[in-house]
């Protein structure tokens, strides 16, 4: 790697993350979406902010304890990022219960759908929740008074809902978990007409608290979560296999130091003193909120009226052209390398291939890479089947894809148990890639089929993700998939690879190289140009050296879904880098990476984003697309989404997150939409 610049301009990527969950709030906001869909991302906003506080911000919390001497040498200032953070998540908190108050309820009310509290039910309704408390709910309730004369600490658990009462008698507090995985969230009371009716757990619980704690003059109850550290800090240096080291420590998850306490901003300051003594924590660790937390169990919202018009109108998968009729794939892909995309079309591609490649009794091999692996899924029972019937299967399974290493590590023991070659993690490195590689008898001799994509072996993930993946046959790549395969089972040290960009081999070097020859073309007048699409853009190396071709004319047009660190449309360092994001029905996830190369155009894709972790502390792939006619599917894709003025915007130095907005006269352009309508059309030729 090389030096970069100690005053490189960049945006701390831990503020512009919280630029993207904005983003996601925006579209919770935005009209467009259907009632329910903008409740989705009302919980896909929660969702991505508790993951944030239990690793990004526990991360923070971890530098703090750093030798200060250290810190400033390496100018790490946790204490002042920290509290732009808790500044800029106060202000979304604000605006999330404005659309949640102003807008989603009143909707709601407008279907016919009445989300009430226990001061509304009716006489039938409190009837009916006093007989489900008793039956259903209490006996899943742990209450506890605590005397503050006696105890001075209090354990929450990670992300459980708690009530914290206050009584007259002032030495005390009551605390109770609310049940939420043994009862649900949300409780269906009787319709009256057209009208349904719903109610929080919380509010039954409200209503029948007077139970729980008898004897006791209440005078306040007030919802809180905590949100633990869900780092894991594992010891490189510890002896055995790193997986069980990880599935021994998941237990810290529960149990981690405490990064954020989200309470009613209703609860006096006298009892905000005392939680904070009983937990231990800061007054920067405390986040005021509304009644209710825990919105990202409006995922499982239910639909009492089941109308369709409050929903995104279903999307029937694409039948790809080539692949749909197919009874043979290995023939197929080998007259054409053959491309998909998700979820404009279906896994069951990807199934099916694995699938003929077990039933097919001249397949010798099927090696293949699990970020996150499915709890069940047709993928995962085809490489059982395929021990069954005698292949040699080898799985490398990631065993520290956070929040998923116990379900890998359990699908790791099952196929060690059935008789695969199960590889775990290595220390200090991670296996991103997203690759497949089968081993066929032809004519005597081996052939190899190779599968390359964007997103992970997950039928579920995928109808969601936006994916993108390559079938081939061409040796050229299959060859050097081969080795890397060899590299990760500990029989070759380097992949010796010219075609594949292999992290941490030779991503980095290959792609500083294909910038620097933009810069060349630029100064010598011919065409220069670099249009990238990724997740996330962090690695100030990559980042200067996009400023330097900015500097140097090369026209560069940016597509990030989720944070950066590089500041684009600054005059005299980066005013020609133009960047845009997209955040809209489907999760943007695919990566493409496209050079000008003087009119002779390069394209690559992969798993790949420009982070330094991707590139210098992951096994990453990315490949070349070769096929022509897939590099015009490709360059067409990229082109419809740097087009949209419907879902993008733009990302500037000010991080607005204003849309782009269509031009007088110019058709509105929602990528997702477009993309749809482009495959369906290619593929009914």
């Amino acid at each position: 790697m090389q030096e970069t610049s100690e005053d490189l301009p960049l945006i701390h990527r831990d503020l512009n993350w919280l630029s993207f969950n904005e983003r996601v709030l925006q579209e919770a906001e935005d009209k467009v979406n259907p009632l329910y869909e903008r409740i989705r991302f009302l919980a896909i906003f929660s969702s991505n902010l508790d993951e944030y506080f239990r690793v990004r911000v526990s991360q923070l919390r971890q530098i703090k304890r750093v030798e200060k001497s250290i810190r400033k040498k390496l100018a790490l200032k946790p204490t002042r990022i920290t509290k732009q953070i808790i500044e800029k998540v106060k202000k979304q908190q604000d605006r999330f219960g404005k659309i949640y108050h102003g807008q989603i309820l009143p909707e709601l009310a407008e279907n016919g759908i009445n989300l009430i509290d226990h001061q509304q039910f009716s006489k039938e309704q409190k009837k009916y929740v006093a007989d489900l408390f008793q039956e259903k709910i209490e006996p899943f309730l742990t209450p506890r008074i605590i005397d503050l004369n006696k105890e001075n600490e209090l354990f929450l658990e990670n992300s459980v809902l708690y009530f914290i009462l206050s009584f007259k008698e002032e030495n005390e507090l009551g605390v109770v978990n609310l049940p939420v995985h043994s009862c649900g969230r949300f409780i269906s009371l009787e319709s009256q007409g057209d009208a349904s009716f719903l109610t929080y757990l919380d509010e039954i619980l409200r209503g029948e608290i007077a139970q729980v704690f008898p004897g006791k003059e209440i005078t306040g109850i007030y919802e809180v979560k905590l949100s633990r550290d869900a780092e894991l800090y594992i010891e490189d240096k510890y002896t055995g296999v790193l997986a069980e080291k990880i599935y021994e420590s998941l237990a810290q998850r529960m149990d981690g130091q405490p990064t954020r306490l989200l309470y009613d901003a209703e609860m006096p300051y006298k009892v905000q003193k005392k939680i904070r003594r009983l937990l231990d924590l800061g007054k920067i660790d405390m986040m005021p909120g509304g009644r209710y937390h825990n919105f990202k169990d409006f995922f499982s919202f239910p639909d009492p009226t089941n109308n369709p018009s409050l929903k995104f109108k279903p999307m029937t998968p694409i039948k790809h052209r080539a692949l749909e009729e197919s009874r043979d794939y290995f023939k197929t892909i080998t007259e054409k390398d053959q491309s998909v995309h998700f979820p404009y079309m279906s896994f069951k591609y990807v199934e099916n291939f694995l699938e003929q490649a077990v039933s097919d009794k001249n397949v010798t091999d099927i090696k293949i890479s699990l970020y996150r692996v499915a709890d069940e899924s047709k993928l995962t029972s085809s490489l059982l089947q395929a021990l069954e019937n005698g292949k040699n299967v080898t799985v490398f399974v990631e065993a520290k894809a956070r929040f998923d290493e116990e379900n890998n590590i359990i699908w790791g023991r099952k196929f060690e148990e059935k008789g695969a070659k199960v590889i775990y993690s290595y220390p200090r490195i991670k296996v991103h890639s997203k690759i497949m590689l089968v081993t066929r008898r032809e004519n005597d001799s081996l052939t190899n089929y190779a599968y390359i994509g964007t997103g992970n072996f997950n039928s579920e993930t995928s109808k969601i993700y936006c994916d993108h993946a390559i079938f081939t046959a061409n040796e050229s790549i299959t060859k050097e998939l081969s080795r890397l395969f060899k590299v990760l089972e500990g029989d070759l040290i380097i992949p010796r690879e010219k075609n594949l960009l292999i992290s941490p081999f030779s991503t980095r070097q290959r792609f500083s190289k294909l910038i620097y020859n933009e810069m060349d073309n630029a100064r010598e007048g011919k065409k220069a140009k670099i249009t990238a699409k990724m997740n996330s853009l962090e690695d100030p190396e990559i980042i200067e050296l996009l400023y330097k071709a900015s500097q140097a004319g090369v026209e560069i047009r940016l597509l990030v879904r989720g944070f950066t660190c590089l500041i684009p449309g600054v005059k005299g360092l980066s005013e020609n880098i133009y960047m845009t994001s997209i955040v809209d029905r489907f999760l943007e996830h695919g990566r493409i990476y496209a050079f000008e190369n003087d009119g002779d155009q390069l394209f690559f894709f992969g798993s790949a984003d420009w982070m330094t972790r991707n590139l210098d502390r992951r096994i990453e792939v990315i490949a070349p697309i070769l096929d022509e006619d897939i590099v015009k599917e490709f360059k067409e894709i990229l082109d419809i989404q740097l087009r949209d003025n419907v879902k993008a915007r733009i990302q500037d130095e000010e991080e607005s997150n204003t849309y782009v907005k269509a031009k007088e006269g110019e058709k509105a352009i929602r990528s997702q939409n477009e993309i749809y309508n482009y495959l369906k059309k290619k593929h009914s030729k």
